[in-house]
């Protein structure tokens, strides 16, 4: 699944540790998402999407 986590943290100027301290899960979690070695938990996906103030489909995006 794709994702648009790195340009959402960005966006708000925030670091890997700082959305998984908001989200409850570790950094190394955060950095699997973003390189795509790891699907979030639907309940993870929802609580990124509620962080980021955007719908999932703003976040994520099944593979071609």
């Amino acid at each position: 699944m794709r994702n648009d986590i790195p340009d959402e943290r960005t966006e708000t100027d925030e670091s890997q540790a700082d959305l998984a301290a908001a989200v409850g899960v570790t950094r190394q979690t955060i950095n699997a998402i973003e390189r795509e070695r790891y699907d979030p938990s639907l309940e993870l996906a929802f609580a990124l999407a509620d962080h980021f103030d955007c719908r999932i489909e703003g976040v994520f995006e099944p593979d071609d």
